[in-house]
């Protein structure tokens, strides 16, 4: 339901809020008053194509938004979610378009910002508006089919041929992978026979990148160590002559040690020479072992010296073995487009493909299968799907025939054509509804062929044989056109009958068809400050009648008029 419509600086309509409730509403005034106006903001909120002439002068933009109350199970709230957007089925559902003076447009569903697209399609899930103005509705020929399986209550049907074309299309995919595979695979598999190959000869191994770096700047710098490390050796004397020098100091060492060790003079009555004597036997001691830890020490360094220059002792050749190693890994490497620690991984993957290849006419006789599987039971659903449809089709081309003579079109005829189009999600029938307005004329697409008044009455005889299976605001404008009388009276009875299962507005210029709705909204014009304003004002009972009296006899409304806009409310 359409529970209210805030609308600012539309064309002539300055500030307007406006409360709808359930049933049939009428929205009756003067032609002029601004009636389309309403539909035009009520289209432009809903996702209706709008430019920026829609912006009452003097303002930088216009704006417009509808608030809607939906059962749980509208398919809006799903739709939402799948667009990422809040779909809190508890709360109303706001649809709001702002309009800039020089013509940009935003759009929000539920304050949160939202693409064009995205609001024009909650918008057709939630309003209907049937009249020559609107591209939507019954103009549309895409809806066609909607209304059809609505009317038939096929959505069970329709959600199996859903599942089954998805699952059609996922093994086609597979069958086409396949394919497309196997036509390159006589390529493919010389490309991986020939890079398996050249891998396994290479055998390249985790780490060997860094290993044969690190070797190669060694080898690099070798000669250059080995001649710094010869030096070292001749300073530290290879020729025993260091060794040599230091027996000659220890042997020295020695000989004074044996001279002092025998007393020299007469101790003093101090004991002063007992004391230094003693002193420097220590001394001599020290000095002693110090010689002794630097000769076993040279013997260590020139040890390690040796084991260094051992270490740079490289085989003749080994580093151009390493070049060559280093540069044809990262050779192959940059033919493949990997790093060298990728060679590995590489030679299994390209190992997988080769085998899948070899597997790939088992995977594709076992796709094929699956393909002709999917397929029979998508034929199944969507030839009972055709089947349901022409049958359903037939039923509603006589409801609908048996609505057309009350509303002055017993000359009319409506055929819902069904025809073969590519298979989709929804079947394989493209559905459109035909009319013949006039007798021998021949038939023909109903948007193309009835007029304004005729296009909103024939979708009020198919809504009305839809009765009880519409979840859509319904809006219908110049239903009433060309009619009175006995016919004007059917209409507004079908439109009270219509509004039993669901929210109808209607814009009429006729008596009989207000007098049938449950509310009435006058529309009318006024001027202040030099500036045209259009009003609307939600009418009582009493008013009511004043204004079905004024639509009954025109500006002059007598006492008559009024007892016959009385008689005419009670009537309906």
């Amino acid at each position: 339901m359409l529970s209210e419509i805030s609308i600012r600086n539309v064309v002539l309509i300055e500030a307007l809020d406006l409360e709808l409730r359930a049933g049939l509403t009428a929205m009756t005034g003067e032609t002029g008053a601004g009636k389309s106006i309403i539909l035009d903001a009520l289209g432009m909120a809903t996702g209706a194509r709008s430019d920026k002439g829609l912006v009452r002068r003097g303002a930088d933009k216009a704006s417009c938004s509808a608030r809607f109350v939906l059962p749980s199970d509208h398919i809006v709230w799903s739709l939402l979610e799948d667009a990422g957007l809040e779909a809190d089925s508890s709360q109303d559902l706001v649809l709001r378009r702002v309009l800039t003076a020089e013509g940009r447009s935003r759009a929000y569903i539920n304050d949160e910002p939202a693409g064009q697209k995205l609001l024009a399609k909650i918008g057709s899930h939630v309003l209907e508006v049937h009249g020559q103005h609107d591209g939507r509705g019954l103009l549309d020929s895409g809806t066609h089919r909607g209304l059809l399986d609505r009317f038939g209550g096929f959505a069970d049907m329709l959600t199996k041929c859903s599942q089954a074309y998805g699952q059609m299309k996922q093994a086609q995919e597979r069958v086409t992978y396949l394919e497309d595979k196997q036509a390159k695979s006589d390529d493919d598999r010389a490309f991986y026979d020939h890079a398996i190959s050249e891998l396994d000869r290479l055998a390249p191994r985790a780490g060997e990148d860094e290993k044969l770096a690190s070797e190669r700047r060694l080898l690099q710098h070798g000669e250059g160590a080995l001649s710094e490390l010869a030096s070292a050796q001749q300073a530290l004397g290879e020729d025993g002559a260091y060794e040599a020098r230091i027996g000659q100091a220890l042997a020295g060492l020695e000989r004074v040690r044996n001279k002092i060790g025998e007393p020299t003079s007469e101790p003093s009555e101090t004991g002063d020479n007992e004391e230094n004597g003693s002193a420097a036997g220590l001394a001599l001691e020290t000095a002693s072992g110090a010689l002794e830890k630097a000769l076993i020490e040279l013997e260590e360094a020139r040890g390690a010296v040796n084991a260094a220059a051992q270490m740079f002792d490289f085989e003749p050749g080994r580093l151009n073995e390493v070049e060559e190693r280093l540069f044809s890994l990262r050779a192959v490497a940059r033919k493949y487009d990997v790093d060298v620690n990728g060679l590995a991984d590489l030679r299994q993957k390209f190992g997988d493909e080769l085998l899948s290849l070899e597997r790939s006419d088992e995977d594709m006789l076992a796709a094929q299968k699956a393909l002709g599987t999917t397929r029979a039971a998508y034929d199944v659903i969507a030839n009972k799907l055709t089947q349901a449809r022409r049958k359903s089709a037939k039923i509603l081309d006589a409801k609908v025939l048996h609505e057309l003579p009350a509303l002055r079109m017993q000359n009319a005829q409506f055929t819902t054509q069904i025809s073969m189009t590519p298979e989709s999600a929804n079947g394989r029938d493209a559905v459109i509804f035909e009319v013949s307005t006039n007798p021998g004329t021949p038939s023909g697409p109903l948007n193309k062929i009835a007029s304004g008044g005729e296009l909103s009455r024939f979708a009020l005889a198919i809504k009305v044989a839809l009765a009880g299976k519409n979840q859509m605001v319904m809006v219908f404008d110049e239903i009433d056109q060309g009619v009175g009388g006995a016919v004007a009276d059917a209409v507004g009875r079908r439109l009270s009958a219509l509004a039993e299962t669901g929210q109808v507005l209607v814009v009429t210029h006729s008596p009989q068809v207000a007098a049938s709705a449950d509310h009435q909204l006058l529309i009318h014009k006024t001027s202040r400050a030099g500036k045209t304003i259009t009003n609307i004002e939600a009418l009582d009972t009493t008013a009511r009648e004043e204004e079905i009296a004024r639509m009954l006899a025109g500006e002059s409304i007598t006492d008559a008029a009024r007892a016959a806009a009385r008689q005419l409310m009670q009537a309906l």
